[in-house]
C-alpha cells in the first residue's frame, strides 16, 4: 500500500521568463522531475498560444501540458482558464496514479481575470477512499480572493467527503494570509508549512522569496517534511519558487 506521497506545486509563469525574455519549460520540466513527486500542481501552464509556438523553435507540439507530464507522469489534466485570441493557459496536474474524474470550475471574480480550480479525483492502490486534489490560483485582488475561497469551500462541502483525503495546492496570492483561515478553520485543513516551520512558506519572488504566495493544504494526512525549491535553477526559469511536501495518510 503507497501510504506516503510525495507532491509539489509550482507556477511556471507560463513557461518563459519574466516580460517573455526566454523560453524556459524545458528547464522547467527537468527541475520539476528533480522533485521525485507523485503528484505536482502546476499553474499558469500555457497550453496554446499561437504567436510563441511560431516563436520559439523548441514550443512542444503537443501542449505545455503533456510535454511536462511526458513519460514520468501517466495521466494528467488541464482545466483552461484564461482564453485569449491566439491562445489559453490555466491549471494542470500531473500524477503517476490514475485520475479517474477532473473537473475545472471557473471561479473568476471579474471579467478582467479569469480564474479556475481544477479538481481531480485519484485513484490510489490500497486506499480505502479516492483522493481529492484541487488545484487553484486565486485572484490579485483580496475581495476577489474572498469570493474565490467561499467558492472553494462550497465545492468542498458538496463534492468531497469529509472522511476522504484532501489536497489543495497552488499559488494563493495571498501575501497578507487571510484566505487561509477559511480553511482551517471551517474545513479543519492544515497548510503543510505552517505546521512544520510555524507559518506558510515565502516563494515570491523566486530570486529572494520574500512574500507567502504559495500554500499546500491537506486533510487526512500526517506531514512528514516539506521543502521550499528557491536556488539559483529555479529562480532563472520562473517567479515563484517551488513547493515540495512528503504526507503520510493517516
Amino acid at each position: 500500500m503507497h501510504n506516503t506521497l510525495r507532491i509539489a506545486t509550482f507556477n511556471i509563469h507560463k513557461g518563459v521568463t519574466s516580460f517573455n525574455a526566454r523560453f524556459s519549460l524545458h528547464e522547467q520540466r527537468e527541475l520539476i522531475r528533480k522533485l521525485h513527486a507523485d503528484i505536482v500542481f502546476l499553474q499558469e501552464v500555457r497550453d496554446v498560444h499561437a504567436a510563441h509556438s511560431k516563436r520559439f523553435a523548441t514550443w512542444p507540439e503537443g501542449g505545455q501540458a503533456e510535454f511536462l507530464a511526458d513519460t514520468i507522469w501517466p495521466d494528467y489534466a488541464y482545466g483552461k482558464n484564461a482564453v485569449y485570441p491566439g491562445g489559453h493557459h490555466g491549471n494542470v496536474l500531473l500524477s503517476k496514479y490514475p485520475i479517474i474524474k477532473a473537473t475545472n470550475e471557473d471561479i473568476s471574480a471579474h471579467a478582467v481575470e479569469q480564474r479556475g480550480m481544477l479538481h481531480c479525483e485519484v485513484r490510489i492502490p490500497g486506499w480505502d477512499q479516492d483522493l481529492h486534489c484541487i488545484c487553484l490560483h486565486l485572484g490579485l485582488f483580496a475581495r476577489w480572493r474572498r469570493q474565490q475561497m467561499f467558492a472553494l469551500r462550497e465545492r468542498i462541502e458538496s463534492t468531497v467527503p469529509p472522511s476522504a483525503p484532501l489536497i489543495i495546492a497552488g499559488d494563493f496570492n495571498d501575501w497578507r494570509m487571510k484566505a487561509g483561515n477559511i480553511l482551517k478553520d471551517s474545513l479543519h485543513l492544515k497548510e503543510a508549512f505552517e505546521h512544520t516551520g510555524g507559518k506558510p512558506a515565502r516563494s515570491f519572488p523566486s530570486v529572494l522569496p520574500l512574500l507567502r504566495m504559495d500554500r499546500i493544504y491537506v486533510r487526512g494526512f500526517r506531514i512528514q517534511h516539506t521543502d521550499v525549491h528557491s536556488d539559483i535553477a529555479f529562480a532563472r526559469v520562473s517567479d515563484h519558487a517551488a513547493l515540495s511536501a512528503i504526507l503520510t495518510k493517516l
